[in-house]
C-alpha cells in the first residue's frame, strides 16, 4: 500500500483524498461527471491508500478553501470498500466491473508481497530471471525500493534490466499472470494486471536514482553503447534544467565559462524566473543586463530549440561534473 506524503501529494491522490473526505454519496455523484479513464486513475490511488495522514487531509481541505475542523483527525477506512461502494452508487452493475479492472491495474498480489521484503531478498528471487521479467516486476514496485533491488542483482543483468525497462510500453495480462504464477510457489501469493504503460525512460530514470550514484552512470554507459538516443532520454530525467535551482553558485559561475551565449539565452527563455535570476546572479552586472535586454528582444521561440539548449547546457555540466570541476545536485541527492 502507498505511504501518503503531505509534501509530495499528486494531482490523483489529492483527488482521492478530497473524494474519500466527502464520502460516498458525494463521490458516487461526482462520479458522474467523470470519464472512465479519470475514474480509474483516482481509483488506483484510492485503492492504494492504507490511511491519511491528518497532514494530508488538512493540506487538500485548504487547497479546497474548506474549512477542517473536525475532519482532522488521520482518515482510517478502507479505501477500497469506499471505492467499491461509491462505484456501485454512482452506476450499478458497471461501477462493479470498472472497480474489478481498477483492482487488477493496481497490480498483481505478488507485487504487493514483494513491497514488503527487503531488496536484497527480493533480489534473490528475481536472480535466474529473465531480465524481461525482472522488468516487468520492478516497474510495479516503488521506485525507491526498486533502485535499492538493482545493485543486488547479478552485474550482467542491470544494464539490461534497466534498458528494458525504459522500452516497456504496455505488457499482455497473460505474460504478468505467467510471471505470477511462476513466483507463486516461492511466495505463495497470485494476481494479474490490466495491459498498461508502465515502464519508459521516466520511470527508469525514476528507479535509476535510487540505486546508488556509483552505479548511475556505469549502466547509463553500458546502454549508451546499445541505445544512445535511449541513454539520452534516461540523462533527461535525472536531472532538469530546473534542478540548477539546487546547484551551488561556484558551480554555476564554472559552467558559464563553458557554455555558449546563443545556448544560454534560449535554455533561459523557457526557464521559470527563479532559475533565470540563478543564472543572471553569478554574472557579472554588464553581461547581465546585456543578457537580460536580449531576452526581453527576443520573439517566440520553439518549445524544441529551448529544449534542445537546455539539454546542451545539462550535457556540459555533466561532463563537468565528471571531470570532478563542478558538483549537481538534485534535491538531497549529489550526482557524481
Amino acid at each position: 500500500m502507498a505511504k501518503i506524503d503531505p509534501e509530495k501529494l499528486t494531482g490523483p491522490q489529492k483527488a482521492a483524498i478530497f473524494l474519500m473526505i466527502m464520502g460516498e454519496e458525494f463521490t458516487s455523484e461526482v462520479y458522474k461527471y467523470l470519464d472512465e479513464d479519470d475514474i480509474k486513475r483516482i481509483g488506483i490511488e484510492m485503492a492504494k491508500i492504507d490511511y491519511i495522514p491528518s497532514e494530508a487531509i488538512k493540506k487538500v481541505l485548504e487547497e479546497a478553501n474548506i474549512e477542517a475542523k473536525e475532519m482532522l483527525g488521520d482518515l482510517s477506512l478502507s479505501p477500497e470498500e469506499f471505492l467499491k461502494q461509491s462505484l456501485l452508487k454512482a452506476y450499478g452493475e458497471k461501477g462493479k466491473e470498472i472497480y474489478e479492472e481498477i483492482k487488477k491495474e493496481i497490480g498483481p498480489e505478488i507485487f504487493k508481497k514483494l513491497k514488503k521484503l527487503d531488496p536484497k531478498t527480493i533480489a534473490s528471487f528475481l536472480a535466474n530471471e529473465h531480465p524481461q521479467t525482472i522488468a516487468i516486476i520492478l516497474v510495479h514496485l516503488e521506485p525507491e525500493l526498486a533502485g535499492q533491488v538493482i545493485p543486488y542483482l547479478p552485474e550482467k543483468v542491470r544494464s539490461e534490466v534497466l534498458l528494458r525497462i525504459a522500452l516497456l510500453n504496455k505488457v499482455d495480462p497473460e505474460i504478468v499472470q505467467e510471471i505470477s504464477d511462476a513466483l507463486e510457489e516461492e511466495l505463495q501469493s497470485v494476481g494479474g494486471a490490466l495491459g498498461k504503460r508502465i515502464g519508459g525512460p521516466e520511470k527508469a530514470a525514476e528507479i535509476l536514482s535510487h540505486a546508488g550514484r556509483d552505479l548511475e552512470e556505469e549502466l547509463l554507459s553500458e546502454i549508451e553503447d546499445e541505445n544512445p538516443s535511449l541513454a539520452e532520454e534516461i540523462r533527461k530525467y535525472l536531472f532538469t534544467f530546473e534542478d540548477f535551482l539546487n546547484v551551488d553558485d561556484f558551480a554555476i559561475q564554472t559552467l558559464l565559462r563553458e557554455i555558449s551565449t546563443d545556448d544560454l539565452k534560449l535554455a533561459l527563455k523557457g526557464a521559470s524566473e527563479e532559475v533565470r535570476e540563478k543564472f543572471l546572479r553569478n554574472m557579472s552586472k554588464r553581461a547581465a543586463d546585456l543578457l537580460k535586454e536580449e531576452l526581453e528582444m527576443m520573439g517566440p521561440v520553439r518549445i524544441t530549440e529551448v529544449e534542445k539548449a537546455q539539454q546542451n547546457i545539462i550535457r556540459i555540466a555533466k561532463k563537468l561534473e565528471q571531470e570532478g570541476k563542478i558538483v549537481l545536485s538534485k534535491g538531497e541527492e549529489e550526482f557524481v
